[in-house]
């Protein structure tokens, strides 16, 4: 699958560094970012005027790069900047601008470009900075952000002031930061686009999960070279049906419940194991095991748990059966995946001694202390690996937050799993495909209608 990286404040200025050091100055990189910057605003801007607010630093440097470039295009273009160039990069772009440059936020026009502070904010504006800033924002039809709005964490996307506006785009320079994909502070940034710089791939960077590649079974497939599901069902049936619905549209050869008892709910396609759990996990064909959804908690549900962690050849741990979970019960050698929400992760960090703050860096410190890959799902999903890697979801439509969609996903990581992905490979595969089942699904659809578009999310990878 192909992936852009997500590089933190720190991460991305020793890449720029690495820049400087194979001989790039710093004004020559300035001028690519924000020339690449400037033909997106030109493009917005359609011949309209233009305000800049510049800031001191190398920010403020490519907004005078900005001006420059869209007046030599034709528009009309104000400057305003409450403070004097800091770095010499800035001080020279803004010799180059050779314009007027104002100090107060009177001015109005068309098209508002923020420049002010950008990347590697980690304290809030000064009063008089953020009322410029919202008065030019609110003076103006269009806003757009130069790499990230100011205002805005660049590692966390805190928002670090009241009332900041809200953009209609925003320009990444050279690599996403964590603020373009966290909320609160992607909320006001509109639409993103990426200016490509020549940033080289960074070690240890995260990655935005992008569309997978997958290849359709073989000549020669059959349902268990395909992969063979197993998925234990529990006290709630409903969740586990859900689940097998979406592993078989998800991949899987084969996806085959283990309960003590058939459902009469049970599709026809969909075969019950009626066998001991034991037995029915001493299967060698079973390629993967789901656990969890409908699980229930009692007493029969650990026991299910602590078999399928046991005897599974890998293993997807969902909703009750993370509840249940301790360190004592993790194999030392099984691929495990783990889907908890925000509740669930809560209940590992406790369960695992975890002390962190936010779903990523909890998602992280769980997934090295208990070897297993943890899918963190939520509003901005990501998926950590024992590792060190990080992964990060794209916003997924907002129509998701209803019941039963996790076991859905669930089902679709498993089936995933059961085709011989490992188990980040299968939640980046299997987030992706949720993500866009719920869009060709549209609005205000069920987790069963969700399960049925995975085929068609499936399809569009192949």
């Amino acid at each position: 699958m192909t992936a852009a990286q997500v590089l933190t404040a720190a991460q991305m200025r020793a890449a720029e560094q690495a820049l400087f050091d194979a001989g790039t100055s710093v004004s020559a990189l300035m001028e690519t970012a924000a020339g690449g910057a400037a033909e997106w605003i030109r493009r917005v801007a359609a011949g309209r005027s233009v305000t800049v607010l510049c800031g001191p630093g190398n920010n403020g440097g490519d907004g005078y790069v900005i001006a420059r470039v869209l007046r030599e295009a034709g528009n009309a273009v104000t400057v305003i900047a409450p403070l004097a160039p800091a770095t010499d990069a800035a001080r020279e772009a803004k010799a180059r601008w050779d314009g007027p440059v104002g100090t107060s936020g009177a001015a109005a026009g068309e098209v508002f470009v923020d420049c002010l502070f950008g990347s590697g904010l980690t304290r809030p504006l000064v009063a008089e900075h953020a009322l410029l800033l919202r008065d030019l924002a609110a003076r103006h039809r269009l806003r757009v952000a130069v790499d990230v709005p100011s205002g805005i964490a660049t590692d966390t996307g805190a928002v670090l002031n009241e009332r900041l506006p809200v953009f209609d785009l925003t320009l990444a320079l050279g690599a996403w930061k964590f603020a373009h994909w966290s909320l609160p502070g992607r909320l006001h940034m509109g639409q993103m686009r990426l200016v490509p710089i020549g940033i080289a791939p960074v070690e240890g960077a995260a990655q935005m999960i992008g569309r997978p590649q997958i290849a359709a079974p073989a000549a020669d497939s059959h349902k268990y070279r395909r992969g063979l599901l197993g998925i234990v069902g529990g006290a709630m049936p409903g969740a586990s049906l859900l689940a097998a619905a979406a592993a078989q549209h998800g991949g899987a050869g084969y996806v085959k419940l283990l309960a003590p008892h058939a459902d009469p709910r049970t599709p026809p396609d969909v075969v019950t194991d009626t066998a001991p759990l034991a037995e029915a996990l001493g299967d060698t064909r079973l390629a993967a095991v789901l656990v969890g959804p409908g699980l229930g908690r009692d007493e029969a549900a650990r026991t299910a748990l602590t078999e399928a962690l046991h005897r599974a050849r890998a293993l997807v741990i969902d909703a009750d059966a993370l509840m249940l979970l301790t360190p004592a019960l993790i194999p030392e050698s099984t691929p495990l995946l783990a889907t908890p929400h925000d509740g669930e992760l809560e209940t590992l960090c406790r369960s695992f001694g975890v002390i962190a703050e936010g779903r990523r860096a909890r998602a992280l410190a769980v997934a090295r202390v208990s070897g297993m890959v943890v899918l963190a799902k939520g509003p901005d999903t990501c998926i950590a690996a024992p590792d060190g890697r990080l992964a990060l979801a794209p916003p997924a439509p907002s129509w998701l937050s209803v019941a039963g969609t996790g076991d859905v996903l669930a089902g679709i990581a498993a089936s995933r799993m059961a085709g011989g992905a490992d188990p980040f490979t299968a939640a980046c595969e299997a987030v992706w495909l949720h993500s866009e089942a719920a869009r060709r699904a549209g609005p205000a659809f069920t987790p069963s209608q969700l399960a049925e578009r995975v085929a068609d999310a499936l399809a569009a990878c192949l």
